[in-house]
């Protein structure tokens, strides 16, 4: 580690992430004049993490969801290849794992979410067996093609983590996609499919209920709802489920508490999603919400401020906003931030305002999907004003979540274009 008395470095703008949120504000901020900004990202190459699900499924190759990060990082923005050890929001300074400091006039907090494999017992042993695959971890996404493909006979089980988490409803995608490759293949009435969800329905919105609560029965899947994973015996391929605390959709939970009503069950193979929280870092800054037990970025979620520290701006997987954790919900976000924090910077009040929009797109076999699009209180809010037809499974959704956006994605949404 080097010496803390190097002279810090100083950077009008510093974005902590170098992911979708991040690099989508820095270059936004670019765009709109903004000609010092740094982001803070340690990794070496960027993850389209919509695409894990695809991967997982059997729909896309591994090489299609990861781009080295300097490729993708927008022209004009300083890349400080680095880890964030803690932020300092008195004095405005980032300190790096290296032992550097940032000094900023302008903070975005995006680092996303932390996977808390380890709250579950036994289920970081899991992941490591042959049969422990996940959509969520791009190695275990790899993984699950191979072994879902393999699958003849048996039981898979799929779960659903309760409390915030990024994309939660994406926990479902890579079954729908194996079941029907298992019915194409002819094997589906031999394999036993098990889903475990934390909320009372499906998703949490009647016209997507019905469409998905459609699909499950076309499958044969089994769902298990309010209920969530506590426990895992790789030994014995066995994991321990129990009721949920109510929530109002799936991803409003915050403290993932759970009642009586114990269920263990066998299973062949089983695809996992695990709890989520702020990175324990972030958590432990002045930044958190403390009325947040997951550690989030205490926010204004319409203006995407911080309410105590007026540099400080958060967005994504790691801010407390009410909506849910979604690639969908960023765009928006970022367009909202940018906006605010250019507008502060000229010397005038934040004006514009996140509308709580979000989305998912839910690949309900290998050719169709039912693309979800709320607000934060999970009412329908379409894109195209006033047509709901999207919720309805249709071929063109999927060509559009496989293909359209994707290069949407790498060609303008991480340069600030879209």
């Amino acid at each position: 580690m080097s010496d803390h008395s190097t002279a810090p470095l100083h950077h009008e703008v510093v974005v902590i992430g170098g992911g979708n949120a991040g690099l989508s504000v820095a270059g936004r901020l670019r765009r709109y004049g903004v000609d010092d900004v740094a982001v803070i990202e340690p990794r070496e190459h960027h993850l389209y993490q919509p695409m894990f699900s695809h991967v997982a499924g059997g729909t896309a190759a591994a090489s299609v969801a990861t781009r080295p990060q300097g490729s993708v990082t927008p022209k004009g923005v300083t890349w400080i290849q680095d880890r964030v050890q803690t932020i300092d929001p008195v004095a405005k300074t980032v300190l790096l794992e290296s032992g550097t400091r940032v000094e900023y006039e302008q903070l975005v907090v995006t680092p996303g979410i932390q996977k808390d494999w380890d709250a579950v017992p036994g289920l970081t042993e899991a992941m490591a067996t042959p049969v422990g695959i996940s959509n969520y971890e791009f190695e275990f996404a790899q993984k699950a093609s191979r072994v879902l493909r393999e699958v003849r006979s048996g039981t898979v089980v799929f779960t659903q983590p309760a409390g915030p988490a990024t994309c939660s409803g994406a926990a479902q995608k890579p079954m729908y996609l194996a079941c029907d490759y298992w019915r194409q293949t002819g094997v589906l009435d031999d394999i036993r499919v098990i889903l475990v969800v934390p909320t009372p329905t499906m998703f949490g919105m009647p016209m997507i209920d019905a469409e998905l609560d459609r699909k499950v029965a076309e499958y044969g899947i089994e769902v298990r709802f309010s209920r969530e994973l506590v426990a895992v015996d790789p030994e014995r391929r066995v994991v321990t489920i129990a009721e949920t605390a109510p929530q109002d959709g799936p991803d409003r939970g915050q403290d993932g508490s759970t009642g009586g009503q114990h269920e263990e069950i066998a299973y062949d193979v089983l695809h996992a999603v695990p709890p989520q929280s702020a990175p324990d870092w972030l958590a432990a800054t002045a930044l958190a919400d403390p009325g947040n037990p997951g550690g989030f970025v205490e926010v204004d979620s319409l203006t995407l401020r911080h309410p105590r520290f007026p540099d400080v701006w958060t967005l994504g997987d790691a801010a407390a906003v009410m909506s849910s954790k979604s690639g969908g919900a960023l765009r928006q976000q970022a367009f909202t931030l940018v906006k605010n924090l250019t507008a502060v910077r000229a010397g005038k009040s934040p004006s514009h305002v996140y509308n709580g929009y979000s989305v998912c797109p839910f690949t309900v076999s290998r050719g169709t999907v039912v693309f979800a699009e709320f607000d934060d209180r999970y009412r329908p809010m379409p894109t195209i004003p006033f047509w709901k037809g999207l919720a309805k499974e249709r071929r063109f959704t999927f060509l559009a979540d496989r293909y359209l956006l994707p290069w949407v994605y790498w060609n303008l949404i991480l340069q600030g274009r879209a």
